[in-house]
């Protein structure tokens, strides 16, 4: 399979070097002067980048760079890493840590806000600086590579003594910035607590470095499965043959590959758009997982969407496309309230014997409800096992009528919910 066609800058660079995510790394665009070096931008497009790296840094990997046509005001691959002026604009609703992963942290690099799976940050550096990150605040501040090792232990002595945890998401950061011995050192620790079920890292590299994934990478870390890859593709423009040959490796090793799209305004804001990415994701084995609503973090603001907006498009894959093809839209609250799943309403109306239901053709349809309401909850072995039980939330009500819900007091920047 040929290779993407490279920026005429880098038409030089010999195979060995360009195949190498090390010289991939070191060559990386990380100042105004070396956009300016590789693009020669508009007058305009520099000063929206020295506004920007007022606040934010910046990186960009050559192979993500070559990928961008700097002439397009609507390149997906430009927006998403040449830094513009209206990253300094921060609005009212803006927040510095919109889903209170500090506060939801009982060790250095972790947070723990689902009951059964925990989120470990295990590095504060990513091969390339995505201008819509939600984790700014912390992620690209240093060059130390790693999380402390003092404190990646005390964040695995919490997992061993919670033993309702059996799903570790493994982030940063992007983990895979790591070297080979250091991720797998780190995979090996988490896959030996027994309670562990399953692992999954969250990474970018297939997309703006797919270099990064080698053989080798790929041979050591297939000795933890099951181990999952949560990637981040936003744009048909991004599946290339390198990044393509990238994700085939990782399923060939064993790892089912999901993506977690984000909805950025002018960039995939478009059933079509959307459309073209997951069904050629599902071409190179990649499985559309989640499409995120743009989170509220500080400059950012000019990629957000309207929740309706995301709606219009999942109206637009539902029934018209694969279902493989259709993510889960969901909005990651503000406050730490975590994932909600927004989708079309397909229910019109129900009473005690029917639901009224629509298809995605607007065709209106009656199912009839069951007379029989008994069911197995209770008959199984799985209803005498405490790590099923659903011990906060809506789910209670299924198993504990009595209860009352009442909310928590949440702080979302100056306001207070749920007093």
């Amino acid at each position: 399979m040929e290779n993407s066609r490279r920026h005429g800058f880098y038409k030089d660079v010999p195979d060995c070097d360009w195949d190498d995510w090390g010289w991939q790394l070191k060559n990386r665009l990380t100042s105004v002067q070396d956009v300016v070096r590789v693009f020669n931008p508009s007058a305009q497009v520099v000063e929206g980048m020295k506004a920007a790296l007022k606040h934010f840094r910046m990186s960009i990997t050559p192979y993500y760079a070559s990928l961008i046509d700097i002439d397009s005001p609507y390149c997906p691959v430009k927006a998403q890493a040449i830094p513009s002026a209206q990253e300094s604009q921060f609005l009212d609703e803006d927040i510095a840590d919109p889903l209170e992963e500090d506060r939801d942290s009982p060790a250095p690099g972790l947070t723990h806000r689902y009951p059964d799976r925990v989120l470990l940050m295990v590095t504060d550096i990513c091969s390339m600086y995505c201008r819509h990150c939600t984790r700014r605040r912390v992620v690209g501040h240093k060059e130390d590579t790693s999380l402390d090792p003092h404190h990646l232990t005390q964040a695995l002595d919490y997992i061993r003594n919670h033993k309702q945890i059996r799903d570790v998401i493994i982030s940063g950061g992007d983990p895979l910035s790591l070297s080979d011995k250091e991720i797998e050192r780190i995979v090996a620790q988490v896959r030996a607590i027994p309670h562990v079920e399953i692992i999954r890292i969250g990474t970018r590299m297939p997309v703006v470095l797919p270099m990064r994934i080698t053989p080798e990478l790929v041979t050591g870390l297939r000795k933890y499965h099951p181990l999952y890859i949560d990637t981040h593709f936003n744009h048909a423009r991004e599946i290339t043959p390198e990044s393509s040959r990238a994700c085939q490796a990782l399923a060939d090793g064993g790892f089912p590959v999901f993506n977690q799209s984000v909805l950025l305004r002018q960039v995939n804001d478009c059933p079509h758009v959307i459309k073209e990415l997951n069904q050629k994701l599902l071409t190179i084995r990649v499985r559309p997982y989640y499409l995120y609503q743009c989170d509220l973090s500080r400059g950012i603001g000019h990629f957000r969407t309207s929740l309706g907006r995301g709606i219009q498009i999942m109206e637009a894959l539902r029934g018209h496309t694969s279902g493989l093809a259709v993510p889960t839209f969901v909005v990651d609250l503000p406050g730490g309230a975590g994932k909600v799943p927004v989708m079309p309403n397909y229910k019109i109306s129900e009473s005690d014997d029917r639901v009224v239901l629509r298809n995605y053709e607007g065709a209106i349809t009656v199912y009839m409800e069951p007379h029989r309401w008994e069911n197995v909850c209770g008959h199984d072995p799985a209803c005498e096992k405490e790590r099923y039980w659903t011990k906060r939330g809506p789910g209670m009500l299924m198993t504990k009528p009595k209860t009352v819900l009442e909310p928590r007091k949440r702080n979302i920047g100056p306001r207070i919910v749920g007093k």
